[in-house]
């Protein structure tokens, strides 16, 4: 792709540029690929078409972990909310109004009053998100309604009616949906479309690179992108009403979901503006019994055929209506009127499990008592080992312990998301300091005193070196406790710090100055012997390896190395931007692994391969000026140093690593944490929202943390 202006190069094939056939139900996705050239006016539809697409495979995937769409989703229906969470309907539709802010997408008409009274499904629900002349929809409901699963499910909606439009110009009008959470922002420091636009530069590494942050932006000013945005009832109440004041002028579509009484609070203080808050409805007994059923075999369990024959015989009673008239009187109904206990339901008894336990009103007197078993068991249900479902990595009980001690860790700190950098703060990090101080000297400090002792075997060096390895393993110490970064992720990966400018501008440094000195120094002699040709090649690799990271997003890495780190300050940005632009091929969205795997597997190892730079760089000329004992000694002492400032020092993931180590002993965590945590999401406890992971839903948070305190009690 090239920027406005650009001259258009030819894209290679595997870039999206034409209709996708986009099928909710079926969990694919696929994409037409074909040449073409690029012209300044193609740069945001082809953008747009592959965030549609990155936006698509990400929920997909989402959407299948969290068993929305397997094999059919559970019915939604919503109604226009009567709490004062919004304005009049009419200022929402636009109807006689001269302009609508936003008109209807192809293919949908314009939503109306009279269409709204009905309510309706999820079906309807597009129809209004794509009708709605303000732009602005609202979705509110009370704990445990579905609110982030229609979410998601509208989202999938969306991107199909876009992927179904015939043309390209009838897709250029249709917004991709992106759902982001609210986290994070701060109003009062940066715009609605600002913040965007530096999420989606994060979490899409399409937009990484020279003007990726500025084409984000361009899409979002001319409403290319519709925001979903989830957790507005996760913030605080004065932040809140900051957020919906700066969301009012946002020049694109918005989505936004919020429980019912913390919607109403925040209108209280600020009201969006044209809004449109459409409660999302318990779900019907017949409903939920058809839901069940379809999950099960054909001729169920008795025990199962109790249990569905009950949520029938509550539909009968309450009536056929789309909701039912008020509370619903059999506890188990109403427990299951909403979906997270639905599928909890399906989740903790199996074919042959005697569900019908729960329909005895002495155990079970309550809706609550009835969620609160089902979430109680939810994690011993995932990590029980099932026909057909790969067998369990921890035991019920590690995991249980170990989701407790997360649970309540982060209902102290008074937030629903898990960044995984932040674990080292939940320790004292004093015993593992100590740790990495000890083996950094030893490690680090042993080629070195083994080069001075050989140099000057003296009393002085035998004490002065000793010394300094111990100040040099407690800087790299202090260096590793240090966590004061807010999301960790200088790049996705290796092609976006190997691209193509900045392995071709290495090598031409490297050949450049390899070259300049073949030439130079048999005029300019400092050797008594002029060194060979090739050694001048080897010793300037480094320089070609380090003019690839400092003009890609490696350059923090070689940041505190001498010799290497020209070019790592602020004023070289404006190269950066110039020279690390990944390739369109490697375009994906970052989750929470892509974050742990890009500091402990690339940063680590790009660290090592600095200290080994460095020592290609003095070895071999000290080898040749003195002796070859001495160049590798140097060489060596360089690059173990080297390797671990770079490596090891300020690397989050490691400092994670020694934490999880630290918390298996003391909480009896599992070692391998963030293999942990991803294994929970695969099993459905945990979700992932961009780089961060949460747990299924609040309560289920709420309940684990209980549990927590109730054991430590």
């Amino acid at each position: 792709m090239t920027e406005p202006g650009g001259s258009g190069p030819e894209v290679s094939g595997n870039v999206f540029h034409g209709p996708a056939a986009f099928q909710a139900g079926d969990h694919n996705v696929q994409v037409v690929h074909q040449h073409a050239v690029l012209t300044a006016g193609d740069v945001l539809d082809t953008a747009a078409d592959e965030l549609a697409r990155v936006v698509g495979a990400q929920w997909q995937e989402e959407a299948a972990l969290r068993r929305l769409t397997d094999p059919a989703p559970l019915p939604v229906r919503w109604r226009v909310s009567e709490r004062k969470a919004a304005g009049r309907v009419v200022a929402a539709t636009g109807e006689g109004a001269a302009r609508a802010r936003f008109g209807p997408l192809p293919g949908i008409g314009p939503t109306t009053r009279a269409g709204l009274r009905a309510g309706g499904g999820l079906a309807e629900l597009h129809a209004v998100y794509g009708g709605l002349a303000s732009g602005r929809l609202l979705l509110v409901g009370p704990p445990a309604a579905g609110k982030s699963a229609t979410a998601v499910l509208l989202l999938l909606d969306a991107l199909a009616h876009r992927a179904a439009r015939p043309s390209a110009t009838d897709r250029a009008r249709v917004p991709v949906p992106v759902l982001l959470s609210l986290d994070g922002w701060d109003p009062a420091g940066e715009s609605a479309t600002d913040w965007a636009a530096d999420r989606l530069s994060r979490q899409y590494t399409l937009f990484h690179g020279r003007g990726g942050r500025a084409r984000a932006r361009r899409l979002l000013e001319q409403g290319r992108v519709a925001l979903f945005l989830d957790g507005l009832d996760e913030v605080t109440g004065r932040l809140r009403g900051a957020m919906v004041s700066a969301l009012e002028t946002a020049p694109f579509r918005l989505v936004l979901v919020s429980r019912a009484k913390e919607a109403v609070l925040t209108a209280k203080k600020a009201r969006l503006g044209g809004a449109l808050a459409l409660e999302i409805q318990p779900v019907r007994p017949a409903d939920a019994a058809e839901y069940l059923l379809d999950r099960l075999p054909a001729a169920p369990s008795p025990a199962w055929r109790a249990l569905t024959g009950r949520l029938l015989s509550e539909t009968s009673e309450t009536g056929p209506g789309p909701v039912s008239a008020g509370p619903l009187a059999d506890p188990l109904a109403a427990a299951l009127s909403g979906p997270l206990a639905i599928a909890l339901l399906r989740d903790v008894y199996g074919d042959d499990d005697p569900v019908d336990e729960l329909l005895d009103a002495a155990r079970f007197p309550t809706a609550r008592a009835v969620e609160n078993h089902l979430l109680d068991h939810a994690v011993a249900a995932a990590y029980t080992r099932r026909p057909g479902r790969p067998r369990p990595r921890y035991s019920a009980r590690t995991a249980e312990r170990a989701l407790r001690h997360i649970a309540a860790r982060l209902t102290a700190e008074g937030t629903r998301d898990l960044r995984w950098w932040h674990v080292p703060g939940w320790t004292s990090r004093r015993s593992w300091t100590i740790a990495v101080w000890i083996v950094a000297a030893v490690v680090c400090g042993t080629p070195g005193a083994i080069m001075a002792w050989s140099l000057s075997p003296t009393l002085l060096t035998a004490v002065v070196v000793p010394l300094g390895a111990i100040a040099g393993g407690d800087v790299i110490a202090r260096r590793l406790a240090r966590f004061s970064v807010p999301q960790p992720l200088s790049s996705a990966g290796w092609r976006d710090i190997f691209t193509r400018r900045t392995v071709g501008s290495g090598i031409a440094q490297w050949l450049f100055v390899g070259t300049l000195l073949c030439f130079a120094i048999p005029v300019v002699p400092l050797f008594d012997d002029t060194p060979p040709w090739w050694l001048w090649y080897l010793v300037t690799l480094p320089l070609g390896f380090s003019e690839v990271l400092v003009t890609g997003r490696g350059y923090e890495i070689v940041s505190g190395a001498p010799f290497l780190s020209l070019g790592t300050g602020r004023h070289y940005d404006p190269v950066r931007e110039q020279y690390s632009r990944p390739s369109v091929l490697d375009t994906r969205s970052v989750g929470p692994l892509d974050v742990w795997r890009h500091h402990l597997g690339l940063r680590l190892f790009l660290g090592l391969l600095t200290g080994l730079a460095l020592a290609l760089y003095v070895g071999p000329i000290v080898a040749w000026s003195q002796s070859p004992l001495l160049g590798v000694m140097f060489g060596v002492t360089a690059l173990v140093w080297t390797g671990a400032t770079s490596g090891l020092a300020g690397n989050l993931a490691v400092a994670t690593a020694l934490t999880a180590v630290q918390l298996h002993y003391e909480e009896g965590t599992p070692v391998r944490l963030v293999h942990f945590l991803e294994d929970a999401r695969r099993r459905n406890l945990l979700r992932a929202t961009g780089p961060v992971y949460q747990f299924r839903h609040a309560r289920l948070q709420e309940r684990l943390a209980l549990g927590e305190r109730d054991a430590a009690g």
